[in-house]
């Protein structure tokens, strides 16, 4: 028996081998390194922006500059690394989102994809004949975002996005879902997915145009990707898998934690941003929500929800120092299914693992 292949995806006049997307975990989780490594195997690579200047010598006086300086160097740095596509991935949250958008667009980026908010009035300018070359994506989390983001621009822009990210509840990091539906059947993943592809479909019929819907959240082994697949999607976009690679920019630390860590390790927060955030629970987290003094000054407020008066502690900080290794300083980001993680891996290998368990699923459904 023939094992059967995954298609590759088609963004526009984008193909990608393998039809995953590599997240785009923001606070120097995925930058060139990778961002490259995925796209150097077909994948599709992406470069979180959110706190990307934190490095930076400047950051804590230049916060805007820094992030600035920073996106522009991971981009270079990415391009060099690798001939595939590069994507980076922009809160519209973020004080500073449209400068980052443009310095993206600058750099050539081949995608930006969009979320922490409905891209409607702000993305007037990705949205404009000068940006034709760089894909726009939004990220959603219902179809009655979908809806609306379809409308607006069709109305005001005259255009519709290049592919849509569905994310549902049990991506890591921040989620679009309010605590109460988070683990709620209807709004799971499966469940999201045939309305808004309906909702796209209509959209795809008007302006004549192929725009991919891309499943997102939880999607963790190649089994995941091929049921999602029967379901009518044309990619996947995996964050949590990736985090525990040789190639990924963060800490070994941060990486031994997802390795370590247990099914009840997961838990879900309140962030300071105002939205609920799958974590890896920890000492500090402990520490934060039980009264112990974080006390802590906001320099700039990076982003535009965040309730930095009133924080038990400052998530940016928190997320930095989890990124260089002081885990008792800070805590980790993770996915539903973080506890699935038991070793490092290079990203060729992990690749390789997904691609086998897809071809697995395939023949499996066949033997039955």
């Amino acid at each position: 028996m023939t094992l059967e292949e995954m298609p590759v995806l088609k963004i526009g006049d984008l193909e990608a081998k393998l039809p995953i997307i590599q997240g785009g975990m923001s606070v120097g989780v995925s930058l060139s390194c990778l961002s490259s490594a995925v796209a150097n195997e077909g994948g599709i690579g992406v470069i979180g922006a959110a706190l990307i200047g934190m490095l930076e010598d400047d950051f804590k006086k230049n916060f805007s500059e820094a992030n600035k300086r920073a996106l522009r160097k991971e981009i270079r740095k990415a391009k060099k690394m690798t001939n595939g596509i590069i994507g980076v991935n922009i809160m519209i949250a973020l004080t500073d989102f449209v400068e980052l958008a443009k310095i993206a667009i600058d750099e050539g980026a081949d995608l930006i994809f969009i979320g922490a908010g409905l891209p409607l009035k702000n993305v007037k300018m990705l949205c404009s004949e000068s940006t034709k070359s760089t894909k726009i994506v939004p990220i959603v989390s219902s179809a009655r975002a979908t809806k609306i983001i379809f409308e607006y621009w069709e109305k005001m822009y005259e255009r519709v996005p290049d592919a849509i990210v569905v994310e549902g509840p049990l991506a890591g990091g921040h989620l679009g879902f309010k605590i109460k539906d988070i683990y709620d059947a209807q709004y799971s993943l499966e469940n999201i997915l045939p309305d808004i592809i309906s909702i796209t479909q209509i959209f795809e019929k008007k302006f004549n145009k192929n725009i991919p819907v891309i499943a997102a959240g939880g999607v963790y082994s190649g089994s995941d990707i091929y049921k999602l697949f029967k379901q009518g999607i044309q990619g996947v976009q995996m964050g949590t898998r990736f985090v525990a690679t040789h190639e990924c920019d963060v800490s070994t630390e941060f990486k031994e934690s997802y390795v370590n860590c247990k099914k009840e390790d997961i838990e879900i927060i309140n962030s300071p941003v105002g939205l609920p955030g799958r974590v890896i629970k920890n000492v500090f987290l402990d520490n934060s929500f039980n009264g112990i003094d974080r006390s802590f000054s906001c320099p700039w407020q990076c982003l535009k929800t965040c309730d930095h008066k009133n924080a038990p502690y400052c998530i940016a900080k928190a997320l930095t120092n989890a990124k260089l290794g002081n885990i008792d300083k800070g805590f980790c980001f993770a996915g539903e299914n973080a506890y699935k993680v038991d070793k490092i891996v290079s990203v060729k290998e992990l690749i390789e693992t997904i691609q086998q368990e897809y071809q697995i699923a395939w023949r499996d459904e066949r033997l039955e």
